[in-house]
């Protein structure tokens, strides 16, 4: 069920193990060639995908747009809640539904830079309120690798930021926002590469995207999107079942 298309009483009358799911995205730069809005029209699109294929085990919320973006911000347009405020918003949510007895809440993510942010939120979360049963992910962790390394072509094989996978991604989802006379690739590796570093997407890339976007097609998207959906449908399919946990046998 979306909660935005539902009634109060429709929401109301839901079963309570239903799994609340929460998409995550920004309003951030990607390059001159994709929008502002990448990430939450991703985020959307995913979660959306995952509510049709099981309605009756989801409650979908509607996309957390403003995100922790703020190695963003040299780029015009680029949009970032603090870390204080993103975290309040993610607490809202949450315990609203919880208020309402929904216990059960699985955040889908877009954005890289809201994967800490995420985590940090739930931990609180979770030491405050034993009862309830959190997860926060990136769609895209769902795509295998061996689907990354036989889809992609360019020498990263992962999702960086407007690059071959993300562009691809964007080709399937929404092609007329695609400027497709102005897709490049660009970046900067850092010499000696130094693990752990934090840098801006200013330092780091030319233009603002990371990654090989030439090599997109929307061929490619919707190969990585569907495995995304797939993995998405598995794993809320089987937090609604109900997750134990078991010895393990060494």
């Amino acid at each position: 069920m979306k909660q935005y298309e539902a009634t109060w009483p429709e929401v109301g009358a839901l079963d309570r193990d239903t799994v609340v799911l929460i998409p995550t995205g920004s309003i951030e730069q990607h390059g001159h060639h994709l929008p502002l809005g990448t990430d939450s029209i991703l985020a959307t699109a995913v979660a959306e995908e995952v509510e049709k294929a099981i309605p009756d085990k989801v409650l979908l919320t509607p996309t957390v747009w403003l995100g922790a973006s703020g190695h963003h911000l040299p780029f015009s347009g680029s949009l970032s809640a603090s870390f204080e405020g993103y975290d309040s918003v993610l607490r809202s949510i949450i315990l609203s539904l919880a208020a309402h007895d929904f216990y059960r809440f699985y955040i889908v993510n877009a954005h890289g830079g809201n994967t800490e942010p995420n985590a940090v939120t739930l931990r609180k979360l979770r030491m405050e309120n034993p009862n309830l049963q959190l997860g926060s992910i990136g769609y895209f962790h769902f795509i295998d690798q061996s689907v990354f390394d036989a889809t992609l072509e360019g020498k990263r094989k992962g999702i960086r930021h407007a690059c071959e996978a993300e562009t691809s991604l964007m080709l399937h989802v929404r092609p007329d926002l695609v400027r497709k006379d102005k897709v490049k690739d660009d970046g900067l590796e850092p010499q000696p590469a130094v693990p752990g570093m934090v840098w801006h997407f200013d330092e780091v890339t030319t233009d603002g995207s990371l990654g090989e976007a030439t090599r997109a097609t929307a061929a490619k998207g919707e190969t990585l999107f569907n495995a995304a959906v797939s993995g998405i449908v598995e794993a809320v399919s089987g937090l609604h079942a109900g997750v134990q946990l078991v010895e393990t046998e060494y």
